[in-house]
């Protein structure tokens, strides 16, 4: 069997899962929109169990799949629904619905419910991407509740630069969100993973009964590019592991892999490791890009094929055949990948598919 597999440590899910509720002092949602950001949403929520308050996925598809597996817990559409005929479905399994547009609010209106809906209102802040302008927040929460259709209303934006912890973007968005709401007397979502880790500064006096909403984070992953407290604590979930299938001992001025980009500068041996672009490895990680070798420090060199990739063992004389390649995990952390593949952790861990996942810590 092909030795490409992603291990998924669902101890270290809970770990991290934790910390947000800890580092946030809030009610918190696991987001597990995109299959668990490719960790598999359905092994993760069976993981969290009864102490998780709450999911996020980002359409119905996602939702009806955990109610199926026998997710009873409540769960956010974050895109909210896309066409009105999606309300009954909401409705018969209990779903919570962002609504983030006035066409939703009139669909909530007319449609003929048998029992009032949770929804999230979002405000478009400063994102631009969806939400209501903030002249119109307070006439569409007031509309939701007296439609009759609506039992309660949680505020919400979403912030466009958390993870930039220099940019004063975030600050602006709290008072455009603070003035829209003004005596609007309901809990309230503010964070994302890097609100809740990296600016609690900015509230203060967040409620215990409001929400955040933890994605990255649960999955072990900084959204930082530089060192963070709450990020050195937070335990990565995957491990993308893979073994040594051949081993080439070139000569000083031999290229490896297409295009020849890497031309070796001295004796060099050259591992070849089951792992490629079609797995969900980044395509254009360079050389020099971290990999583990038997748990040692190692680096690819040349390009990324789609099924294989190689890395230099001149220094690891004890490297050869059979031997453990960590790709990211523990020992590379998936954000250094990223940085290196000018990438970020979430595209990484998304693009994961031909491995199969075998679960740990259940």
């Amino acid at each position: 069997m092909r030795p490409a597999r992603a291990l998924i440590d669902l101890q270290a899910l809970r770990h991290n899962y934790r910390l947000a509720r800890e580092a946030s002092g809030a009610r918190a949602l696991a987001v597990i929109k995109a299959d668990a950001y490719g960790h598999g949403a359905v092994r993760c929520a069976q993981a969290l169990g009864d102490e998780v308050n709450g999911f996020a996925v980002a359409c119905i598809e996602e939702a009806l799949e955990l109610r199926e597996s026998g997710i009873r817990q409540p769960i956010l559409l974050l895109e909210g629904f896309f066409e009105a005929d999606e309300l009954g479905l909401i409705e018969r399994h209990d779903l919570w619905t962002v609504v983030h547009s006035n066409w939703q609010i009139e669909a909530i209106e007319k449609a003929a419910l048998q029992r009032p809906l949770t929804v999230w209102l979002k405000l478009d802040s400063g994102m631009h991407r969806v939400g209501l302008h903030p002249a119109e927040y307070r006439d569409g929460y007031q509309r939701l509740l007296a439609s009759g259709k609506v039992a309660k209303v949680v505020l919400m934006t979403h912030f466009s630069r958390a993870d930039e912890l220099d940019s004063t973007r975030s600050a602006e968005q709290v008072a455009v969100f603070e003035q829209a709401r003004a005596s609007l007397g309901s809990e309230v979502s503010l964070r994302n993973s890097p609100a809740i880790m990296g600016w609690s500064q900015l509230f203060p006096e967040q409620s215990a009964n409001d929400w955040v909403r933890a994605g990255i984070m649960l999955y072990g992953a900084t959204p930082f590019e530089q060192t963070q407290a709450v990020a050195e604590r937070l335990h990565p979930v995957m491990t993308l592991e893979s073994k040594i299938i051949g081993v080439r001992e070139l000569p000083a001025g031999e290229p490896v892999g297409y295009g020849g980009r890497f031309i070796s500068e001295r004796p060099t041996r050259v591992g070849v490791v089951a792992m490629g672009y079609a797995d969900g490895y980044p395509r254009h990680a360079p050389t020099g890009t971290p990999v583990a070798i038997d748990g040692k420090p190692g680096s690819l060199i040349g390009r990324v094929s789609m099924d294989m990739l190689t890395v230099d063992l001149t220094d690891l004389p004890h490297a050869g055949l059979g031997s453990r390649v960590e790709l990211w995990g523990r020992d590379v952390l998936a954000s250094d990948v990223a940085i290196q593949a000018g990438s970020i952790p979430y595209q990484l861990f998304c693009n994961l598919k031909r491995v199969p996942r075998i679960y740990c810590g259940g």
